[in-house]
């Protein structure tokens, strides 16, 4: 999970941009974690203490809004619907 996280947030500042070389700095004051990083805490956070996996994702999501969460996930978590979303 750190690489992916580590990878998410290197890859933040590449995002549709298309970057098709190896050679730039990983970390850079631009970087940012995004939604994938806090889904993976999420999982991790439930793996780990237990709970509940629809309340940890309705949850993260009011705390972290800005980061880039999908449309259909938005609109999921911010009715704190119960049941799976399709999109």
């Amino acid at each position: 999970m750190l690489g992916a996280m580590a990878g998410d947030i290197i890859g933040s500042v590449h995002e549709g941009r298309g970057t098709k070389h190896r050679d730039f700095p990983l970390f850079t004051p631009p970087s940012i974690f995004t939604d994938d990083t806090v889904l993976c805490i999420v999982v991790a956070e439930v793996l780990l203490n237990g709970g509940n996996f629809v309340d940890a994702f309705h949850d993260y999501r009011h705390r972290y809004p800005d980061a880039g969460f999908g449309g259909g996930f938005m609109s999921w978590a911010m009715r704190r619907h119960r049941q799976p979303y399709y999109h």
